[in-house]
């Protein structure tokens, strides 16, 4: 567990000085492998995903879904293979915003909502630079965005856990982000919450989404473009070319269990296993 995370890694130039390539997509990976140690946790991994675009990326535990979200974030490095967002090194952006598991962050440290979603200003502001009174309105509309105007004085440690994932969100777009990179939003949360959250998702303007998720039905439902994972890419593309029998399998193994329904395949998925990317 850390603190209150920093949106992205401190970038190594500012955000007007990295320079979009308009004709590449947002996001380019190419055999990207990444591993803890001797343990390998992404190996092969290549796609790509035009400006946009919202995709849930899925797979059991341990799969690599949080490695995969912290490798295009800059926050792991890449053993072999390449990540481009917008055609430059991710290290080069501040257009990228990461979203963490809530369980990932220390929510006693002492700091208001204000402040957190202020940290999305960091990288605009640069270094030894207060924030002035533009960027106090940009925060304070975030807020008004994810309906959390009337929080922004309260300690973090204070809020709902619907309430904490809205708060990232509104840091997100503080950023003005490009490209958000969420981890499980949607865990722990009740579902007239998750509801809140997968409407907040629907209205970010020109944003392209990575999304870590775990229900199979949600991805499928309410997302455009879906990424089976399990350490390597076992399906890529909409849900009904994705999430097939012979894929689902390959991806779950005996934690799957598939039934027969009306429309289609209901699959039923029994999760064992607790801890993103932590299970053998």
């Amino acid at each position: 567990m850390t603190l209150l995370p920093a949106p992205t890694p401190r970038p190594r130039r500012r955000a007007a000085e990295a320079a979009h390539d308009p004709t590449a997509p947002a996001l380019r990976i190419r055999g990207l492998h990444v591993s803890y140690g001797e343990r390998t946790a992404l190996e092969d991994v290549t796609f790509d995903l035009p400006a946009g675009a919202r995709l849930a990326v899925v797979g059991p535990n341990g799969a690599g879904k949080s490695t995969l979200l912290k490798a295009i974030a800059g926050i792991l490095p890449c053993a072999r293979g390449s990540i481009a967002v917008h055609g430059v090194a991710p290290e080069g952006h501040i257009c990228i915003a990461y979203l963490p598991q809530r369980s990932d962050v220390d929510w006693r440290f002492p700091v208001t909502v204000v402040d957190a979603v202020m940290m999305g200003r960091t990288g605009r502001l640069g270094p030894l630079r207060r924030p002035k009174e533009p960027d106090r309105t940009i925060v304070q509309e975030a807020l008004a965005r994810v309906d959390l105007a009337d929080r922004g004085s309260r300690r973090i440690g204070d809020l709902s856990g619907g309430e904490q994932q809205r708060m990232f969100l509104a840091r997100a777009i503080a950023q003005e982000a490009e490209v958000v990179l969420l981890d499980e939003p949607l865990a722990g949360l009740d579902v007239s919450s998750q509801n809140e959250i997968l409407v907040l998702l629907e209205r970010l303007p020109k944003t392209t989404l990575l999304v870590a998720l775990h229900d199979l039905g949600i991805a499928a439902t309410r997302f455009d473009v879906l990424l089976l994972l399990r350490s390597r890419v076992l399906g890529f593309g909409r849900s009904a070319d994705v999430l097939r029998p012979e894929t689902l399998s390959a991806a779950y193994g005996g934690s799957l269990r598939m039934v027969k329904a009306e429309n289609g395949v209901l699959v039923v998925h029994d999760t064992t296993c607790s801890g993103e990317d932590r299970c053998p």
